[in-house]
């Protein structure tokens, strides 16, 4: 026993040494959503000549990844997400069009001739080949057919003349083919006059002249420009010419791409969110160690040190692994602390059976007891949430793949620190002189007032289950009526379409916008306030101007004096500003709606298979009975309240999903337990025991979650509003069903595979026999 102990208190301290070095030299990576700026999925799409495969995409990875650099963005992302997707980040860029317009275009590049100017009523040539453009001046030029392409570019680069002062330039090389080609071409140009719109030699791209270079008059007629190499001179500015020297370098992509999914996010909300989520964390740990300290004494003390080292292991996981930290993620981070708080309370309130029942007269064995006996239904509802975990990751994309990941670390590192640093502490505590003649200081020597009360009542709830599942059918059908008579209402992730939201200086109605928004063109807009001074826009897909103009229709109601001003600004100066800008194609939303489902019925199949394989499948059948009926009833009262469902309701749904079994594992567990002990006894009898012997862990670790997740819901800003409230439901749904919907499904499905619709009952007690009288008279 002290060779053990030993060995898991090195073991605590090797891990608290490593996370403590890894928080200290290694920053965890912050997700766009917090450090402010945009996140842009491109699709590749095939051409009549180049199919969109991964080959193709990896090749237009490379030249974004060219693009990309020479914005000059700091630390951007650029990584391909399955065969035909590409996702980039791009911190601290607010402006989306304009790394759209980079990185969008399809960048047909090519080389023309220049056949003459050509008026403003000239129409295109009919010859084939031929076009008429404006060049960066705007004037009209006629092009001749292509000569050259992108691919005969070998680089391009901007260049700052320190010798002659000249000026920026950008440098042109071409590749072997690309020489010859572009010696032809100046050649031609260069027999033409000087000053005329002939001897210039048009760059194109996209059907938009980029540059349109006049050969210098040293180049000689017939011979043209040789050695692979020519030099684009003019009144550059730096930015000009890094640009134009980054479409001709990078011009050509393989295959068109296409903005399917485009996230925007200020600074300014990614700073209050971190702020609004740390407080969360900082109340919510807080209420909640205060609470088990309360009920549990020294050893809440101590488990409230372990969930200190909990938060440590996590940062260091996240850091060491180079996760990326979403705001979903920091609630993930947030509700694991209440899911380690659960594993603590297993282990106190099974100690707390064992010394009252005087198995275990001292604290020291009533915690080892209770350790050995809550490692079943610790590992098994902890591997649920994994499984929901992980189903976040795989089906799941951006900020809700992120919370699966912290709500996976969170998970492990729970268990990290209920199983191994809380045990190390209580029972270095416990083995204390002064704590073994003080009993009670311990908090295991009372059985705790729930317990004792339902003791003292000694209630019977399975005795007629069939009550309670009509009770469950009640509230289900009544929740359901919300999806059929409200109908549900799906985010723009599920549905495609554009979500823009606003900070105004002031407040402003959301109907005075809808109707301002009416009369610009767009009727069809959803404006909903955020906030007491946020508002948001959510309409179909959407161009750059038509955002353009709910941008300035909202600024003009938000910075007007309040009685439909003309839109100044108010007396301090404050301006309209957009924090978010959020942009999801049709075929995405499709497509993430589909995921949506199919992470549903996963989630659903593998939890009822893992219940069969760790139990029966009796109770793994009312497992999932419960957990659709908890599903149902979330769906059905967001329907009700008229809550979108979008991406984070789904990281919700699922996490409800691991919650609820969780606590259905914890009561099926001790049911298996005690059928151990008796086979004899009606398994509804069994179940009535174990719901009064697991119903104070249920309670308790309830109230954990329950002030962590009000913490959320009031501290956590806006965005985790939903989120924290659809927890909030699942976790009281989800408690109850356990109880009163997964226990009667198995107490009923079992009399019926016995022939028996009646739930047995325990048999009649027989008279004792009369004793043999004595002898002795």
């Amino acid at each position: 026993m002290i060779r053990s102990n030993r060995v898991r208190a090195l073991f605590a301290l090797a891990v608290i040494a490593v996370s403590v070095y890894i928080a200290v030299t290694v920053p965890v990576r912050l997700g766009l959503d917090l450090r402010g700026g945009t996140q842009i999925v491109l699709e590749t799409r095939s051409t009549p000549t180049t199919k969109a495969d991964r080959a193709a995409t990896d090749r237009t990875l490379e030249v974004l990844r060219g693009r990309v650099d020479a914005l000059g963005v700091a630390e951007p992302t650029l990584v391909r997400s399955g065969a035909h997707r590409i996702i980039v980040e791009l911190p601290g860029v607010q402006d989306p069009k304009q790394a759209a317009d980079v990185l969008g275009r399809t960048a047909q590049l090519s080389f023309h001739p220049v056949l003459g100017a050509a008026d403003a009523g000239t129409p295109a040539p009919a010859e084939s080949g031929e076009r008429v453009l404006p060049d960066e001046s705007g004037q009209r030029l006629r092009l001749g057919a292509s000569a050259m392409t992108g691919k005969d570019v070998k680089g391009a680069d901007a260049r700052f003349d320190q010798e002659t002062g000249a000026g920026w330039h950008v440098t042109v090389d071409f590749d072997r083919t690309g020489r010859g080609r572009w010696a032809q071409l100046t050649a031609d140009a260069a027999c033409r006059p000087v000053g005329d719109p002939t001897r210039r030699v048009a760059i194109v791209l996209d059907d938009r002249i980029i540059s349109a270079p006049q050969v210098d008059p040293s180049v000689a007629c017939g011979t043209g420009i040789a050695g692979g190499s020519t030099q684009i001179t003019g009144s550059f500015s730096d930015s000009e010419a890094r640009e134009l020297a980054l479409l001709i370098n990078g011009g050509a992509l393989p295959v068109p791409v296409e903005t399917v999914e485009q996230h925007t996010v200020g600074p300014t909300l990614g700073a209050r969110a971190i702020t609004a989520s740390a407080w969360a964390a900082v109340v919510g740990t807080a209420l909640t160690a205060l609470f088990i300290i309360v009920v549990y004494r020294l050893m809440g003390a101590l488990a409230v040190v372990a969930l200190l080292a909990y938060g440590l292991i996590s940062y260091a996981a996240l850091a060491a692994l180079g996760a990326t930290l979403t705001l979903p993620g920091l609630a993930g981070f947030v509700l694991a602390i209440g899911m380690a708080v659960d594993a603590n309370v297993l282990v106190f309130e099974r100690a707390r059976e064992e010394h009252a029942s005087r198995r275990r007269p001292s604290a020291r064995s009533a915690l080892t007891a209770g350790f050995r006996n809550a490692f079943s239904a610790i590992a098994d509802s902890n591997i649920t949430t994994l499984i929901a975990a992980g189903l976040l990751f795989l089906l799941a994309s951006g900020p809700v793949r992120g919370f699966g990941v912290t709500l996976g670390i969170g998970v492990v590192a729970s268990m990290i620190s209920a199983l191994v640093v809380t045990r190390v502490l209580a029972d270095f505590a416990a083995s204390r002189p002064w704590v073994r003649r003080r009993p009670r200081v311990t908090g295991l020597a009372t059985a705790g007032r729930v317990r004792e009360a339902l003791v003292r009542r000694d209630p019977r709830p399975m005795r007629r289950p069939r009550r309670w599942l009509a009770a469950s059918a009640v509230v289900l059908v009544l929740a359901a009526s919300g999806i059929a008579v409200r109908g549900l209402e799906f985010g723009i992730e599920f549905t495609g379409g554009r979500l823009i939201a606003y900070e105004t200086p002031q407040a402003v109605d959301p109907e005075r916008a809808r109707d301002a928004l009416a009369d610009a063109g767009l009727p069809h807009a959803v404006v909903q306030s955020a906030g007491d001074t946020g508002l948001t826009v959510r309409t179909g897909q959407l161009t750059d101007a038509q955002v353009d103009t709910v941008t300035r229709t909202i600024g003009a109601l938000g910075e007007g004096d309040g009685d439909g001003g003309d839109g100044a600004k108010n007396g301090d100066g404050a301006e309209t500003t957009k924090v978010r800008d959020e942009l999801i194609g049709p075929s995405l939303g499709e497509e993430l709606r589909r995921n949506a489902l199919i992470a549903l019925g996963v989630a659903l199949g593998a939890q009822l298979l893992y219940l069969a394989a760790r139990f029966r499948w009796l109770f793994g059948t009312a497992a999932v009975a419960a957990l659709a009926h908890d599903v149902v009833i979330l769906v059905g009262v967001f329907a009700w309240l008229g809550k979108p469902l979008d991406g984070v309701f789904l990281a919700a749904l699922l996490t409800v999903i691991g919650y609820s079994v969780n606590d259905s594992v914890v009561v099926f567990d001790r049911i298996r337990e005690l059928l151990r002990r008796d086979r004899k006894t009606p398994l509804s009898q069994i179940t009535d025991r174990a719901i009064v012997q697991t119903l104070p862990r249920t309670v308790n670790t309830g109230m954990g979650a329950v002030l962590i997740l009000a913490s959320l819901a009031v501290l956590g800003g806006e965005s985790l509003t939903d989120f924290a409230l659809a927890l909030l439901i699942g976790l009281a749904v989800g408690t109850y069903s356990s109880v009163f919907t997964a226990a009667p499904v198995a107490v009923t499905l079992h009399g019926h595979r016995r022939g028996d619709r009646r739930t047995p009952r325990p048999p009649a007690r027989r008279a004792a026999p009369p004793r043999a009288a004595s002898r002795r008279g």
